[in-house]
């Protein structure tokens, strides 16, 4: 309620609540069944909180299945540049640095 009433504050017309508020009243009320939060003076319809909450959920699940990048991570470029210069500054070590 401290933020409904926050959010109210900052706002002189229809309060545009950010994807913040909405996770946070989605965190906070989600768990509550819908019986209780149709007796709650809300901001927002019921129905709304639960989609929040469940967008919430999702959000959180998506993060923790991301697909991690497979293989040996990208040389650093200033590395990859010292390694060409030196090639090309010492042409018999054996690496070709301007292919022919």
């Amino acid at each position: 309620m401290r933020r409904q009433v926050a959010v109210l504050r900052r706002q002189v017309a229809k309060p545009a609540l950010t994807l913040g508020d909405r996770f946070l009243l989605a965190g906070l009320l989600g768990h509550l069944s819908m019986d209780k939060l149709r007796h709650l003076t809300l901001l927002v319809h019921p129905e709304t909180i639960l989609r929040w909450h469940r967008d919430l959920l999702r959000r959180r699940h998506s993060a923790a299945c991301t697909l991690r990048r497979r293989g040996r991570p990208r040389t650093i470029s200033a590395i990859r540049l010292l390694v060409l210069r030196l090639a090309r500054e010492n042409p018999f070590w054996g690496y070709p640095a301007h292919p022919r």
